[in-house]
């Protein structure tokens, strides 16, 4: 088993330093610019904040973007929240598929492992990456704002990038689940799945008779003008997610325990 995974590590180490460096470096740049266009902010604030839906879908209208936790929400928060879901959907669909679509699966699936630690092994290589991507970035975040010397509430800012990687652990889940169905690469539909997850989100809080609905998307409890301004988080968002994320996982196990692998 430790082989496998360490087989795994190997393969995707690369898709996970482009991914956390471009993730990153993007949100590190971002942080950088605050500086440059704090006056500029300034009077834009007011103009953003009474922009109706829009100013509703991306937290405007409770933060004030002329604050450096208020900026971060509004721009870095939107960059790291679509960004890490799409490197975790792209990382849990195809770490099981891709043995049949490589036809590796011949060689993997002959070793002296049960299918059940094979998977299990697969999935313990998504869950560090996701928390290696999740560090990188943090680390980056952290330099920018030393850099800036401005000050941000770190406790909020660590609620935000743990409830990330819970949600990155949701949609991964998810993919794992349809990775084991699959006996091709989806790349597209993971994601799809990332961004439709996304634009649920983004509907819900302008559509009205949405808001109520919001917490079965993964976005609803990792959103950052909420985690920003305070507003307690729901607990049936967490237990939703921690459904989608064992169910996914528990029917990898068992669909594909039960397949027959194509030649």
């Amino acid at each position: 088993m430790r082989s496998v995974l360490k087989r795994e590590l190997l393969l995707n180490i690369k898709s996970l330093l482009i991914w956390s460096l471009s993730v990153g470096l993007m949100g590190f740049a971002c942080i950088l610019l605050y500086q440059s266009m704090e006056g500029e902010m300034k009077d834009m604030a007011d103009a953003f904040s009474n922009m109706g839906a829009f100013s509703e879908a991306f937290g405007m209208s409770t933060l004030s973007i002329a604050t450096l936790k208020g900026y971060f929400a509004t721009e870095v928060g939107a960059v790291h929240g679509l960004g890490s879901a799409m490197f975790a959907a792209i990382t849990a669909i195809g770490i099981i598929s891709k043995e049949e679509d490589a036809h590796t699966g011949e060689f993997t699936f002959s070793l002296p492992l049960s299918r059940s630690k094979i998977i299990a092994a697969k999935g313990i290589c998504v869950a560090i990456m996701l928390i290696v991507f999740t560090a990188i970035c943090i680390a980056f975040y952290y330099i920018g704002f030393e850099i800036l010397g401005e000050e941000m509430p770190m406790d909020q800012f660590m609620k935000f990038m743990g409830m990330q990687l819970l949600m990155n652990a949701e949609i991964a889940g998810i993919c794992f689940g349809v990775s084991a169905i699959s006996g091709k690469n989806r790349m597209g539909l993971g994601l799809g799945i990332a961004l439709v997850c996304y634009a649920y989100d983004v509907m819900g809080r302008v559509v009205p008779d949405l808001k109520d609905y919001l917490f079965i998307g993964p976005y609803s409890y990792s959103n950052a003008s909420e985690i920003f301004t305070g507003v307690a988080t729901e607990g049936k968002a967490i237990v939703l997610a921690a459904v989608f994320l064992i169910g996914g996982v528990a029917f990898a196990f068992l669909r594909f325990n039960k397949r027959d692998l194509a030649s």
